[in-house]
């Protein structure tokens, strides 16, 4: 059992000037340290989350130029894709000019040399026609 005495006064004493020391060595500048992290930490966070919304707009923007540039290659290749098909048709009428032209050409080359032969082969006939009833004739 504890018997009360003057050193319990003593000891209380020693109990608040420890106390005392304590908070002004260590408690309150452990206090101030933390309270400057708590600061640092916060204004890193406000910092990081400037640093995101700038990228989120970074990446929005250069998703519309993406979005644009696409945009555009498609409307040039529809444009030289048309110029294509247009090309293409000239080429193809011309072409269809040309045949048909070398076409009609060819027919009445054709035509020129049957008449040639029908005319050689008239001819011939009427040889051939003579040589026969000569020989018909010579002979009866």
């Amino acid at each position: 059992m504890v018997i009360p005495d003057k050193t319990i006064f003593i000891q209380g004493l020693n109990f608040v000037v420890m106390i005392f020391l304590l908070n002004v060595v260590l408690i309150r500048p452990i206090r101030e340290i933390i309270k400057k992290r708590k600061g640092l930490m916060a204004d890193q966070l406000e910092k990081i989350e400037t640093f995101n919304a700038s990228a989120k707009e970074k990446v929005a923007g250069y998703e519309a130029q993406l979005t644009e540039a696409r945009k555009e290659a498609g409307e040039i290749r529809n444009a030289a894709k048309d110029a294509g098909v247009a090309e293409e048709q000239a080429l193809l009428a011309e072409a269809g000019k040309e045949a048909s032209s070398l076409i009609k050409a060819n027919r009445a080359e054709i035509q020129s040399e049957v008449k040639v032969a029908m005319e050689q082969l008239t001819k011939d006939v009427y040889d051939y026609a003579e040589q026969a009833t000569g020989k018909i004739l010579g002979q009866a």
